[in-house]
C-alpha cells in the first residue's frame, strides 16, 4: 500500500513561504509603528515637560524655551503624520497576510480532501480484502462439512 502523494505539494509550500515572509513583513511594519509612536509619546511629554513658563526665567531662556516649543510641535505634527503612514502600511500588509492565509488554506483544504479520498479509498480495498478472505474462509469450512 503505497502513501498519499499530493501533487500540489510544491505551490503549498511555495504558498506557506509567501505567508511566512509576510507574516516576518507584517512583524516588521508594526514594529516600526511602535517606534514611531514611542517617538511621538516622548515627543509630547517633552512639550508638556517644557510647556510651563516659569516667571523666573530669563528672556533669553524664555525665548529658547519658545523656540524649543515650536521646534517640538514641528516635530509632533510631522511624527504625526509619519505615524498615519505606518498605520496605513501596516493595514496594507495585514490585507496582504490574510490573502496569503486564504491562498495557502485553499491548497490545503485539497490536500486534505485528496488525503481523506485517498483514506477512504484505501479502507474500501481493505474492505474488499477483508470481505474476500471471509469469503475464501466461509467457503472453506462449507466444503469440509
Amino acid at each position: 500500500m503505497k502513501g498519499y502523494k499530493f501533487r500540489l505539494q510544491k505551490l503549498l509550500d511555495i504558498r506557506v513561504s509567501k505567508e511566512e515572509e509576510c507574516k516576518r513583513r507584517f512583524q516588521e511594519a508594526q514594529r516600526r509603528r511602535l517606534e514611531v509612536e514611542n517617538r511621538l509619546s516622548l515627543l509630547k511629554d517633552n512639550y508638556k515637560k517644557y510647556s510651563t513658563i516659569n516667571a523666573k526665567d530669563s528672556i533669553i531662556e524664555k525665548k529658547i524655551k519658545h523656540q524649543y516649543l515650536i521646534a517640538l510641535n514641528s516635530s509632533i505634527e510631522n511624527t504625526h503624520l509619519e505615524l498615519k503612514n505606518k498605520k496605513e502600511k501596516v493595514n496594507e500588509v495585514r490585507l496582504d497576510l490574510k490573502q496569503k492565509q486564504i491562498d495557502r488554506k485553499t491548497v490545503e483544504t485539497l490536500k486534505e480532501k485528496g488525503q481523506d479520498a485517498f483514506i477512504k479509498e484505501q479502507k474500501l480495498i481493505e474492505q474488499k480484502s477483508n470481505d474476500e478472505f471471509a469469503l475464501y474462509a466461509f467457503l472453506r469450512n462449507i466444503e469440509r462439512r
